[in-house]
C-alpha cells in the first residue's frame, strides 16, 4: 500500500498584542491584523503597565505600542519588556502620531524593534509586523537614515554622561567583533537588507546572516534595530551632515 506522506504543518500565525489607549484604532488594527492568515491578535491594552502585564502572561511575537499613552507611555512599558528576560521573544513596534517623532530615538533606545507612523498604508503595518516578527530589518517607513542617525546622535544636558557612558560600553563590547563582523554591522546601519550586503562583499546572503546572528550574539542585540543604535552610539558609524 503506498503510504501518504504526512501532511507539512503551516507555521503558526504570528502573534500580535495591540496597545493604544484608543479603543477604535485598537478595533481597526485587530479587523486588519484578523484578515491575514499568517497572523492574529491575542490581545489589547489600553496602556502601558497594561501591555507589559499581557505581554507576560500571553507571550505575543510582535506588541504594536502607542508611544504616548496616560499612566505608563509606550516607552516605559518597551523598557520594561526588553528589560524581561523571559521576554526576549517579544519584539515592539512603536506607533507615532506623527510621521517624525521626537521620540523615535528614545523608543530605539528603548528596546523598540522600529516604529511606524499611526498615518502608514495598511500593507505598512501588516509588513513591519512581519519584519519585526522574523527580526531581520529595522522599521523605517516614516523616517529616512539620516534623520534616525541625527536623532540617535542628539544628546546632551543630563543625558550626555549616560550617553558618553553608553558609548564607552559599546565601544568595548565592539572590540569582540571579528573585522568582518564590523564591516557587516556599518553596513547593516546603512539600512541595506542582507541580499545587499551580500552583493556588496560579494558573498552569500547565508554569510551575511551568520555575521550579523554572530554581532547580535556578541554585542547583547535583539534585533538588527538595535544593532543600528549600537553602531551610532558607539561611534562606529556617525550621521552624515545634511
Amino acid at each position: 500500500m503506498e503510504e501518504i506522506p504526512p501532511q507539512a504543518q503551516a507555521p503558526a500565525p504570528i502573534r500580535v498584542l495591540l496597545a493604544d489607549d484608543q479603543a477604535l484604532l485598537r478595533s481597526a488594527f485587530k479587523v486588519l491584523v484578523d484578515s491575514e492568515p499568517d497572523m492574529r491578535v491575542v490581545g489589547e491594552a489600553s496602556d502601558g503597565a497594561q501591555a507589559f502585564e499581557l505581554a507576560r502572561e500571553l507571550r505575543p511575537d510582535v506588541v504594536l505600542m502607542d508611544i504616548r499613552m496616560p499612566g505608563t507611555d509606550g516607552l516605559a512599558a518597551t523598557r520594561l519588556i526588553s528589560a524581561d528576560p523571559e521576554l526576549a521573544g517579544v519584539r515592539v513596534v512603536m506607533l507615532t502620531t506623527f510621521e517624525v517623532d521626537e521620540y523615535v530615538a528614545a523608543a530605539l533606545r528603548a528596546g523598540a524593534s522600529g516604529f511606524l507612523g499611526k498615518g502608514a498604508e495598511p500593507e505598512e503595518l501588516l509588513n513591519a509586523i512581519r519584519v519585526a516578527a522574523a527580526g531581520d530589518a529595522l522599521l523605517s517607513p516614516a523616517a529616512t537614515k539620516g534623520l534616525i542617525a541625527t536623532f540617535l546622535a542628539q544628546g546632551g544636558g543630563d543625558e550626555t554622561r549616560t550617553a558618553t557612558a553608553t558609548a564607552a560600553a559599546h565601544a568595548q563590547r565592539l572590540a569582540a567583533l571579528t573585522g568582518r563582523e564590523r564591516e557587516v554591522l556599518v553596513l547593516v546601519a546603512a539600512g541595506l537588507s542582507n541580499d545587499e550586503i551580500a552583493g556588496r562583499l560579494e558573498v552569500s546572503p547565508l554569510t551575511v546572516k551568520t555575521h550579523v546572528n554572530r554581532a547580535m550574539a556578541k554585542l547583547g542585540a535583539r534585533d538588527r534595530a538595535q544593532l543600528v543604535v549600537i553602531a551610532y552610539e558607539s561611534g562606529l558609524v556617525r550621521p552624515r551632515a545634511e
